[in-house]
């Protein structure tokens, strides 16, 4: 990892030493360090490492297990872009968290699911029982409006992906919500009787939107993934050249066979 010290010393000589190294960027010498979340993402940043390859495009996928690390380690410069969130969480982070970060293409629509061990439909799930979301809260949010949308309670009118349990203004059947981090949810379907799973972390786990879910997200959904990359390189040459080997045909081709709609191309 690129410790700040080095990053400081390293400062010292940019003047001289940007030109050549934007040069540099994308090369054998200096692959592109592309942030995913392990499961689908890395998946299909592999297929894509494919294509930029042929293009003499030259990339790093550097898997996380989570949410927050990847905005954190391209803002710090560790990496050079990421594929991994929808515009809402990145508004959130950039918002939130102060981040230099820009959105620069769309990639895939990632439908959250609703599942459950014990139960096949959300009308299934009984009074008192506990429902897992995720705890980030743009994620978090989404979970919320997905149960309300399949009666599980309902929200305030107008709540989106901003919601939080305190938005619930009716909850006759007493549904308990569990907030967890979204990467633990898979893990916690036999400690309760339903959790929604993003897709990227569902896939992993053995569980399949499509099949599995009690209930899903339509796939006009607004939360479709990107690409990120830091303010000042969102003009890069290398940028244009990313994003035209993640919105290639083969990769939509890709996509399709491999996920069998559960995982949507937004291109």
């Amino acid at each position: 990892m690129i410790t700040r010290r080095t990053l400081a010393l390293a400062g010292a000589a940019l003047p001289f030493a940007t030109a050549a190294r934007a040069q540099d960027i994308g090369s054998t010498q200096r692959p592109l360090r592309i942030g995913v979340t392990a499961g689908p993402h890395a998946q299909v940043m592999e297929k894509v490492r494919e294509i930029a390859a042929r293009d003499g495009l030259a990339i790093r996928i550097v898997e996380f297990q989570d949410f927050i690390q990847p905005n954190a380690a391209l803002a710090a410069g560790d990496l050079d872009a990421n594929s991994y969130q929808h515009q809402p969480f990145l508004d959130q982070q950039v918002r939130d968290r102060r981040l230099p970060l820009v959105s620069v293409a769309k990639t895939m629509i990632f439908p959250m699911g609703l599942y459950s061990r014990r139960h096949r439909s959300a009308a299934a799930i009984p009074a008192g029982g506990r429902v897992a979301i995720p705890n980030d809260p743009t994620n978090g949010g989404r979970a919320l409006v997905l149960l309300a949308a399949n009666g599980l309670f309902r929200l305030r009118d107008g709540a989106d992906f901003r919601a939080t349990v305190a938005d619930i203004t009716e909850n006759p059947r007493r549904i308990r919500v569990v907030e967890l981090e979204a990467a633990q949810l898979p893990r916690v379907l036999e400690e309760v009787e339903a959790a929604t799973i993003n897709t990227n972390f569902a896939i992993p786990a053995g569980l399949n939107p499509v099949r599995d879910a009690i209930a899903l997200e339509s796939c006009d959904s607004p939360y479709a993934n990107l690409i990120a990359v830091r303010q000042q390189d969102q003009g890069a040459p290398w940028v244009r050249r990313l994003v035209a080997a993640y919105q290639n045909q083969e990769v939509k081709d890709f996509v399709q066979a491999t996920f069998q709609g559960a995982v949507v191309p937004a291109f």
